[in-house]
């Protein structure tokens, strides 16, 4: 599973993408990115507040619950306002 970090999020995690192989019980994306806060350090920070973060797999915005499998792209960036 490739796993993108757009802005604040990138800066946090020290990193912009990465190919993760999380646990089978990982199954949406709010388990996938509690297993990534769980992994510690920057992604700890990064995924401190998940109300802060919004995510797409598969270059379409989802929600948490929204299921994800081996070979999805899951992206993470911070919510977009417009004005």
């Amino acid at each position: 599973m490739k796993v993108l970090y757009f802005a604040w999020l990138r800066e946090k995690a020290r990193v912009s993408e990465e190919t993760v192989a999380p646990p089978k019980a990982v199954k949406t994306v709010g388990d996938l990115m509690r297993w990534l806060k769980g992994r510690g350090g920057g992604h700890a920070e990064a995924f401190a507040d998940v109300s802060m973060v919004r995510c797409a797999v598969n270059q379409e915005h989802v929600p948490l619950d929204h299921p994800v499998k081996e070979g999805d792209e899951v992206a993470f960036f911070p919510p977009v306002t417009g004005g």
